[in-house]
């Protein structure tokens, strides 16, 4: 039989029989964890599953059936002798030859003998040798051929060990197997089957601590499954791998002119730069040390790629030439989507392969992802490759480094992402935020920031010296002026907010006169946060008139007709009959649920083109918000989305004047529309007054006579109703010219009033 050996070191566990120091094999209980205990069970329990046995938790008795089988074939006679041992073996696992069989038999007659010197009596040691065969050939038979072989077999028992699991490894392990012990809960268990260790050895390792919560062999097997499909997934790995900001001075543009030979000699490296500057050390030479910075680079011949303000995104057609399929898992999906990234270099190949795939598994992890956000980010950074690959790859060989600039802040996730892939390649990513007021979203452990404390506007990057802006020192002056008067001052200058959103005011009917001409910046729930306003705004509906008192009634209109008022008394203002041009186009401009923007501002019928880009945008961004509210009844069920498109973009030119002098922190547009008739307000002039109390208009009805009108067409309570008095019928609009603020009567008046 095999003697248990001491180890030197838990490599010896790996070594074959003839190159192990003494002959022998090894029996180690693990009572406690470390990193190389961690290594080692991972290691062992593949060999074991290779060539040997994993037994996660008890091994199980053998069953009706089992024994059932083994009586067919057997017989229940037993015998306590080598004779009848050996002659059973031979039997009942008949792929074993004789060495091994004489092992095994050996072994097993010297275990069921200390059963015997134990007191155990003849039917204790016969049901124990059933159960040591029925073990044998359910639970070991694929190893028992291998005892004494070279290459030695391997059992990992994990968990609580019972004596007669003990005793039957203790046969397996003298009859030539090692055998591994993972204790969890400590060595005292074993003790008591073992007191004096006479069976096994304990592992002594230095700094050696208690297993972790929840270390098990089956969260061991996922974790190496997962490495095995990450390891799948990659491919072959390059042979070099980046060194990203760990060799930089800290210096900025000086270190990306650097030259790579000066960056560092390690040929399994490549040396690049991930930075941002933030601001500007000297503002009045920001500009040019830029452009300086500029020639230097193409003066080196360095590959070279700027982008002003923003990477535009990629269209249909760049979409369309990155090969996909449907996919059901991650794994799947990137693997398939790796086999676009092609290059004349294999070496670059699997560089770009391995820091998509990182990226990628990196991505996956944010709250929220799943497989088609995924997939689209995996097409968006693809395409961006795909565009600019050329430009920064192309002929490359290391230990060559190319350069990307991105000219202002990064304003979507997207970007960012894309970026900090390029830091994982051979490219010096730089990007350049010198406007402090502005937000930039990238993030990234790698990412080496320059904070400076002066702000710079500038939205390009000089290319040409006839192209640099530079400002002089009364220009950022007044720059700096801003930032300290209208940064959460409450002061605001004018257009200094691009984006807003309406927030409904629910008032008394009072109140209307009190806020109407007041700037939005003063009402109530008035807000700027992250660059975006909160425009607190009115739209209600008058019905009646207050104490039957039409004189004053028509004053209280007439107070509300302020310049940047629309009155609107004949109605329907737009009728379902009236010319639309946009009416034919409708179904163009509105697909798959989406407002299509690029499409809709380039066709020849669109006329908001003349109005300030962020205008056209906030219009543009509020139509699509309308539709998805579904707040105008039909919509996706008959096709008023379509009509909604074609009013939101035919605004008469009195309305568009309004919106395009709109500055979201001041006065607002308004519009009073009066129906005093019974002729319906139409489905357009629903639409028309909730898109631009959307954009940011205070919209009020007077319907005298209380009959529905505009929210007829809205789903739910979209405005606020006021009730102020009796209805009045037929009442005809005035001249609101000859109308006098002033209802109190005169003395004359009273006077001959009260002769009458």
């Amino acid at each position: 039989m095999f003697e248990h050996r001491k180890i030197q070191g838990l490599n010896d566990f790996f070594m074959e029989l003839d190159s192990r120091k003494e002959k022998g094999v090894y029996f180690y209980r693990i009572n406690g964890f470390n990193e190389e205990i961690r290594e080692f069970i991972g290691r062992y329990y593949e060999a074991a599953r290779l060539s040997g046995v994993v037994i996660e938790g008890r091994i199980p008795n053998p069953d009706e059936r089992n024994l059932s089988y083994y009586n067919e074939i057997m017989g229940m006679d037993f015998q306590m002798s080598m004779g009848f041992i050996t002659s059973s073996l031979r039997k009942w696992l008949p792929r074993m030859n004789d060495f091994q069989r004489n092992q095994v038999a050996a072994s097993m007659y010297d275990s069921l003998d200390s059963l015997r010197r134990a007191g155990k009596n003849e039917n204790m040691l016969k049901n124990a040798y059933i159960k040591f065969m029925c073990w044998l050939y359910y639970k070991f038979e694929r190893i028992v051929n291998q005892l004494g072989g070279n290459r030695v077999p391997k059992i990992l028992y994990e968990g609580e060990i019972s004596s007669y699991e003990l005793m039957l490894v203790s046969i397996l392990s003298h009859a030539g197997c090692d055998v591994v012990l993972l204790q969890y809960r400590g060595d005292d268990s074993y003790r008591r089957l073992d007191a004096p260790s006479a069976l096994s050895d304990s592992l002594a390792l230095p700094e050696m601590e208690a297993f972790p919560e929840g270390f098990c062999i089956r969260s061991l097997r996922e974790q190496m499954q997962q490495k095995a499909e990450q390891e799948r997934l990659y491919g072959k790995k390059p042979q070099a791998a980046n060194c990203t900001n760990a060799w930089i001075s800290g210096e900025g543009l000086a270190d990306i002119t650097l030259a790579a030979i000066g960056r560092g000699s390690d040929p399994k490296l490549f040396y690049n730069c991930f930075i941002r500057m933030n601001g500007a050390e000297d503002k009045l030479v920001y500009m040019n040390e830029l452009y300086q910075f500029y020639l230097e680079l193409k003066n080196a011949k360095r590959r070279l790629v700027i982008v002003d303000g923003g990477i535009p995104q990629p269209d249909m057609q760049e979409i369309g030439e990155i090969r996909r399929k449907n996919y059901q898992r991650q794994d799947q999906m990137l693997m398939d989507l790796s086999a676009n990234i092609r290059h004349g270099s294999e070496e670059l190949r699997r560089i770009m392969v391995r820091a998509f795939i990182d990226m990628m598994l990196e991505e996956a992890k944010n709250p929220g992802m799943n497989l088609n956000r995924l997939t689209n980010k995996a097409v968006y950074l693809l395409c961006w490759l795909k565009r600019y690959q050329g430009k920064l790859f192309g002929g490359w060989r290391l230990p060559e480094i190319s350069c990307f600039i991105h000219m202002g802040a990064c304003q979507n996730e997207n970007e960012a992402l894309f970026l900090r892939f390029l830091a994982r390649l051979p490219v010096d990513v730089l990007v350049l935020n010198p406007n402090l007021n502005i937000k930039c979203c990238l993030e990234d452990r790698l990412l080496y920031e320059i904070n400076y404390q002066e702000s710079v506007t500038a939205d390009k990057f000089p290319q040409e010296s006839s192209g640099v802006r530079i400002g002089t020192a009364a220009y950022h002056a007044e720059r700096e002026l801003d930032t300290l008067m209208y940064q959460n001052s409450g002061m605001y200058r004018n257009q200094q907010y691009r984006k807003a959103n309406a927030v409904m005011l629910q008032t008394m009917y009072e109140e209307i006169a009190l806020l109407w001409d007041q700037e939005l910046r003063f009402r109530p729930s008035f807000d700027t946060v992250d660059d975006v306003v909160s425009l607190p705004v009115i739209f209600a509906k008058v019905s009646g008139v207050k104490n039957r008192d039409v004189a004053k009634y028509w004053s209280g209109i007439k107070a509300l007709l302020t310049e940047d008022t629309l009155l609107i008394q004949d109605v329907p203002y737009i009728a379902p009959t009236d010319a639309n041009p946009f009416k034919a186009y409708a179904t163009e401009f509105f697909r798959n649920g989406k407002v299509q923007k690029e499409k809709i501002k380039a066709h020849q019928t669109y006329r908001y083109g003349v109005l300030r880009e962020e205008i056209q945008e906030h219009m543009l961004d509020k139509l699509q918000l309308l539709i998805d509210r579904r707040e105008i009844k039909g919509t996706f069920e008959n096709g008023t989305e379509y009509t909604i498109v074609s009013v939101a973009l035919n605004l008469g030119k009195e309305v568009v004047r309004l919106i395009q002098k709109f500055d979201f922190t001041k006065k607002n547009p308004k519009i009073v529309y009066i129906n005093t008739g019974e002729r319906p307000i139409s489905l357009e002039d629903s639409i028309v007054t909730a898109y631009l109390s959307m954009l940011g208009f205070d919209v009020v009805f007077f319907v005298p006579t209380g009959y529905q009108s505009v929210e007829q067409y809205f789903v739910g309570k979209f405005l606020e109703e006021h009730q102020t008095g009796d209805y009045l019928y037929d009442l005809q609009v005035p001249d609101f010219r000859m109308i006098s603020l002033n209802t109190r009567p005169t003395w004359r008046d009273k006077f001959f009033k009260r002769g009458i």
